[in-house]
This record gives structure tokens, sequence and C-alpha cells, in this order.
């Protein structure tokens, strides 16, 4: 016996799918987000249907809009032929995908184990001293997130800010950084 159930668009859908268990929003139509209902809409339209495209798909917003609206999951499960569950596990599994818009600045720094075994964690703890926001965390200013391996091992440890990645970061060497980022005396 095969225990299925339908997706929010009526498709079947194995057990599988379903135990990957997470909280959604409220069902609303989708994409309701007047901002990024266009750039979403240009994404999936220039994208195939089939679930392997899921992730270049999710990137793609997120590159363009900075984050993937959360309003916009109902949209996307559906182009996908997805249930919003799947959609949602997705985007929250992936470190790289986020949810709410970021800081200005993201900042990374590597927790992977190389990295940590030169010093990583303090430099976490001066960073989060130093920017006042916690690791995940962030404000209109600047994201502080944890990354996991920028291929830089024996340079640790390592740091990337926005797109650029800097080796043998010290809280001295921290602090050059933030203070050359622009906007960074506000």
């Amino acid at each position: 016996m095969t225990v299925t159930r339908t997706t929010d668009v009526g498709q079947p859908v194995g057990l599988h799918r379903i135990a990957h268990r997470c909280t959604l929003p409220p069902m609303t139509d989708p994409i309701q987000d007047s901002d990024h209902t266009e750039i979403v809409a240009q994404v999936l339209a220039a994208t195939a249907s089939g679930y392997d495209h899921l992730l270049p798909a999710l990137l793609d917003i997120q590159r363009r809009v900075g984050f993937v609206p959360p309003r916009s999951i109902a949209a996307i499960a559906q182009h996908f032929n997805l249930s919003r569950a799947d959609v949602h596990g997705v985007v929250t599994f992936y470190q790289d995908l986020r949810t709410a818009p970021p800081g200005r600045h993201v900042v990374q720094i590597c927790q992977a184990e190389a990295c940590q075994a030169v010093g990583s964690r303090e430099l976490t703890t001066h960073a989060e001293r130093r920017l006042g926001v916690a690791l995940g965390g962030g404000d209109a200013r600047v994201t502080l997130s944890a990354g996991y391996c920028f291929g830089n091992c024996a340079c640790g440890p390592t740091v990337r800010i926005g797109d650029a990645v800097h080796g043998r970061v010290t809280a001295q060497t921290f602090d050059a950084l933030i203070d050359a980022l622009p906007g960074s005396s506000e």
C-alpha cells in the first residue's frame, strides 16, 4: 500500500515528501509583495518546472531580490508542482538562502574545522561585539552569518564580505575591514 497526499496544486506526492515538517506562513495568493512580484515571475517564466531546477531558481531570485520573499513561496511551489512545505524546506535548509533582506553588507565568518583550529570562534565573538549583532542576525547596516569553507583553508580564519574573501583575519584586520566599508561611520 502506498500512502500519498496531494500538494497545494492537487498533484499526488509520495510519503517521502511529507517527512519534513515545518511552520509555514498562512496560505496567501501567490506573490502578494508587489515590489518583487515581477522579478519572481520573470525568474519562474524563464525556468523549467522540473524539481531539479528549484535550487537554481531560488538562487536566481535571491541574486536579483536579495532574498527569497516568503510571500513568493506559494507561487514557486505552484510553478514546480511542489507543496509549499517542500519549497520552504529547501529555502531554510541551504545556509546561503535567506527569507529576509540582508544588511547593506553581508559578513560571513568561516566556521569550518580548519578555520576553527586557527581562531574563527574567537574572531566570531569579536565580530559580534564589534558589529553589535549576533551570528545569524543583523540590521539594516550589516548581516553577520556563518560560512562553511570558502576554499581558503590554509589561510584561516577566513572572512567573506560581499564577494571578497579575506584570509588570516585577526581582530585587528577585521576591524580594519569593517572600517573600510562604505557607510561604516554611520
